[in-house]
């Protein structure tokens, strides 16, 4: 899913701070990268554009590195990130038909995050709490042996 891209003057002003303060470090790309998703959240395109155009890369170089590395998002994370534990365990439990009911529910593939930004779905490795497996977690709160009848319950945790 796409996403507009907004930004307030405020973001503006600081990633424009950084691009000049990162002028004359060697190597740069990396450090930009990073503290351009602290400033949005994640790694818009038009974020990205100027970092190349400021320090007079090709995009396409922006861009591998933005979808190498795992600690970049390209896509502005949602209010609640839902996490689904694919580690074998789990998976063995159910943890598939999880993630599935998910994403019909949510209306969203995992990696991407509903249209109201309330939602980011993320299948995830092993957390290391196999005892509970199917495990899903919703930000910081980890939920244990999820059916997707319990689904509609958890979910309402987070109308706010």
């Amino acid at each position: 899913m796409s996403q507009q891209f907004t930004e307030t003057p405020q973001q503006a002003a600081a990633l424009e701070k950084v691009l000049t303060e990162l002028k004359s470090v060697k190597g740069p790309l990396m450090i930009a990268l990073q503290k351009a998703q602290d400033i949005y959240g994640y790694l818009p395109f038009e974020v990205q554009n100027r970092i190349a155009e400021a320090f007079d890369v090709p995009l396409e170089e922006i861009y591998g590195i933005s979808t190498f590395y795992s600690q970049f998002k390209l896509e502005k994370k949602g209010k609640y990130e839902i996490g689904v534990c694919l580690g074998t365990a789990c998976y063995v439990k159910g943890s598939g038909d999880v993630l599935n009911k998910l994403k019909e529910k949510l209306g969203v593939e995992a990696g991407s995050t509903t249209a109201d930004n309330k939602f980011s779905l993320v299948a995830t490795r092993c957390i290391g709490c196999c005892g509970l497996a199917p495990v899903m977690t919703v930000n910081e709160d980890v939920y244990g042996k999820v059916t997707v009848d319990e689904l509609d319950k958890i979910l309402a945790k987070y109308n706010d």
